[in-house]
């Protein structure tokens, strides 16, 4: 039995001292068959140690249905890392921020409209309790006491920078401890007072998160703990990015100038991110500041490994350091392996077609409603939701108000395209109403639920209502959209497929490409404006031409040989129903 101790400020391993260097890698942003790959070149990059989430909403997708299996088979991925020599740090906290859809809370919370989240609510610890009653036992025949490879466990996350109820973490950590946990706990925050007193718990390790000035974030961190080992749980070595913003960037020199300091001042250092993958399907989450803002599908982070699992000069100058550092000549590392083949399958005509609005009784099984119901009321999580009613005509120039829409609606009176409604720009639009009225179609998307902050509670779809002027619009049919699955819609030819299509109504379109040889690939839309990319059934994720992300990234496993589907849901309109699979990425 090895359990990772903390003696005079430091960690020790088997009788020795252990700096710990880590590196997050999150198992649920990476097809499996490249697991092996990027935990390879974590340590080939001289690191010890990998870190991951456990996001709570990918393992009960349903309430009381637990998966475990391909992108969620969390045990195999911690049996491989295992496997390849290094320790494992598991931060299983039934939130997790991690810009994941509603930090990793599953949506179904929402339906229970009195349930208060992370604090000692009796209603919500029930929720976690039959959770962690799954999840655990999967992670103790795991820990470094049963001869596995994880060596700490994280009890909630950044809780500090959320609230302060001291009795819900010693909660959560006494149900790990129950649960046989027997490896070091920790909690992480910011390095600010505020923080500091509100997450951390007496007698358990703290540990802290910044991107840089190490020396002050770790004298504050010294005022409150004088005995504990210096650890920075989450390096942030770049950032994520937002649709309708720049994507970020981050100077390698600075990055590893940052973590030579931390590595003198003796601390254990995890990189968050050292590979940051892809927020695949409707997994990525959104902030709100000033205004909702949703994460773009890629999470690359601008990590020393791209999305794609490139190595990138941040890689090259982190090695440089680190092995100065420890004295290591980088020849004596494991060998960096071969890069993924990058394939370029050209120009593909999407030559077949479905209407949204006239696939509903295909897509949908409609509920009435006297009232918009958000999708939580209706027992969806994610994807698109379409509220439909009639109103009665004549009327001029009326303002059409959706109050509040949640996030971003397309407004069709008897299918003719009005406008949109944007959470972040919810101006009411003006229609007229011709005698005799007119069918009203609202079409929503669900753009991520806000995964960090005090706007963690965001239902989706129509939240408060719709108004002409100030009249209340009432008797809906509702179509829920989740589109799990979309192989049984009806498609139609597309003969005018070279023409533009022009009516901004949402359409599904289809078309096959041939593969002999499997590669990486990268979806390039150019002249399309906004919508959902699916190959052979599996959600790559979402597009705007609003960018920053110019390509969605298609990693080899997802392709077969011989015959491939690529269905695109295009929102508004296309030039030209092509897209292109380039050999390149374009993130902005």
């Amino acid at each position: 039995m090895t359990q990772l101790q903390i003696n005079k400020q430091q960690f020790i391993w088997d009788g020795e001292p252990l700096q710990i260097i880590s590196g997050a890698i999150h198992y649920f942003r990476i097809v499996p068959e490249y697991w092996e790959d990027r935990l390879l070149k974590l340590k080939a990059c001289g690191f010890n140690t990998v870190e991951t989430y456990i996001p709570w909403n990918l393992h009960e997708p349903k309430e009381g249905e637990f998966n475990f299996a391909g992108m969620a088979d969390v045990e195999r991925f911690i049996q491989t890392a295992g496997a390849l020599g290094l320790h494992v740090i598991v931060r299983p906290s039934p939130y997790i921020c991690a810009e994941w859809e509603f930090g990793g809370l599953p949506a179904w919370l929402l339906q229970y409209p009195d349930m208060r989240l992370r604090c000692l609510d009796s209603s919500y610890l029930a929720k976690v309790d039959r959770y962690y009653d799954e999840l655990i036992p999967r992670l103790t025949t795991r820990l470094s006491t049963n001869g596995g490879p994880i060596i700490a466990m994280q009890i909630e996350n950044e809780y500090g920078s959320y609230g302060n109820d001291q009795a819900y973490l010693a909660y959560l950590r006494d149900g790990l401890v129950r649960r046989g946990v027997d490896v070091l706990l920790f909690t992480s925050d910011g390095p600010e007072h505020g923080m500091l007193q509100g997450g951390t718990v007496p007698g358990t390790l703290a540990t802290v998160n910044f991107g840089s000035k190490p020396e002050e974030a770790f004298h504050t961190f010294r005022e409150y703990r004088s005995d504990d080992p210096l650890v920075c749980m989450e390096y942030w070595n770049g950032w994520f990015d937002h649709w309708l913003k720049p994507h970020h960037t981050r100077d390698a020199g600075d990055v590893a100038d940052v973590f030579e300091r931390m590595l003198r001042a003796g601390a254990s250092v995890n990189f968050y991110m050292f590979h940051g993958g892809t927020n695949f399907g409707f997994y990525n989450g959104a902030n709100f500041q000033d205004k909702y803002e949703a994460t773009i599908t890629s999470y690359d982070y601008d990590a020393p490994l791209s999305e794609c699992g490139d190595e990138t000069d941040k890689y090259r100058a982190v090695r440089e350091k680190l092995t100065a550092y420890l004295g290591v000549n980088p020849a004596e590392l494991p060998a960096f392996p071969a890069p993924i083949a990058k394939k370029s399958y050209g120009p593909i005509l999407l030559n077949e077609k479905a209407d949204l609005l006239e696939q509903l009784s295909l897509l949908a099984q409609p509920v009435q409603r006297v009232y918009p119901e958000p999708m939580e009321k209706l027992g969806q999580n994610y994807g698109f939701i379409v509220y439909s009613t009639f109103v009665s005509g004549p009327r001029t120039a009326e303002k059409l108000t959706i109050q509040d829409v949640h996030d971003r609606a397309q407004v069709f009176l008897d299918g003719v395209f009005q406008g949109v409604v944007e959470r972040w720009d919810a101006r009411p639009l003006q229609v007229d109403i011709p005698a005799g009225g007119a069918k009203l179609d609202i079409v929503v998307e669900n753009m991520g639920r806000v995964n960090y902050g005090p706007k963690l509670r965001d239902h989706k779809g129509i939240t408060e209502g719709v108004r002409l002027n100030n009249q209340f619009l009432f008797n809906w049919t509702i179509y829920p959209l989740p589109l799990e699955e979309v192989s049984h819609l009806q498609y139609t030819p597309e003969p005018d497929a070279i023409q533009k299509t022009s009516d901004n109504r949402p359409a599904f379109y289809k078309g096959v490409f041939h593969v002999e040889e499997a590669g990486d690939t990268f979806v390039k839309l150019e002249g399309w404006t906004k919508g959902v990319v699916w190959i052979n059934g599996f959600n790559l994720g979402r597009y705007w031409d609003r960018g920053p992300q110019r390509t969605l990234y298609v990693p080899a496993p997802l392709l077969r040989s011989g015959a491939n589907e690529i269905v695109v849901l295009e929102l508004h309109e296309t030039k030209r129903p092509v897209i292109e699979l380039s050999d390149r990425p374009d993130l902005g």
